[in-house]
């Protein structure tokens, strides 16, 4: 059997306080198009879910935030990886320091959330760690920035 060792994940949902979550239109070679994606990354070595949720958020989306909540853990595809994505609210963002890092191919926007929430229901977002994270998120986002904008 063969099993795909990867040291994990973690992903952010980004609110706002105009209840905007922060998306990455990024290309995906592997799938040859353009995904709607969370801002994530691999976990590095020494590094916890929480530090590289931090880091990513930083580098992907241009913000700190002041507060996390944890949200859980997924496990992305059990039959081959032993990857485990961890899932993370951060909100009281303020702008980061210098611009964000960009590494990757993609384009960031800030989406309402309910919109957000209703592209994952109508799979216009299929990346399932942001599909995940975003319906775990719901319960934390105040009532007013649950429905489509």
């Amino acid at each position: 059997m063969e099993i795909v060792r990867h040291p994990g994940g973690a992903a952010v949902v980004a609110l706002n306080e105009q209840g905007q979550v922060c998306l990455l239109y990024q290309y995906r070679h592997a799938l040859g198009g353009w995904l709607w994606e969370l801002p994530a990354g691999k976990i590095e070595t020494g590094e916890s879910p929480l530090e590289t949720a931090c880091h990513e958020l930083e580098e992907e989306a241009g913000v700190h935030a002041g507060c996390w909540r944890e949200l859980g853990s997924i496990v992305s595809s059990p039959g081959v990886f032993n990857e485990r994505i961890h899932l993370f609210l951060a909100t009281g963002l303020r702008e980061a320091a210098h611009e964000a890092e960009i590494h990757e191919v993609f384009e960031r926007h800030w989406v309402p959330f309910g919109e957000a929430l209703a592209w994952a229901r109508q799979g216009r977002i299929q990346d399932a760690k942001s599909v995940a994270a975003l319906f775990r998120a719901r319960e934390h986002v105040p009532p007013e920035f649950r429905n489509a904008g």
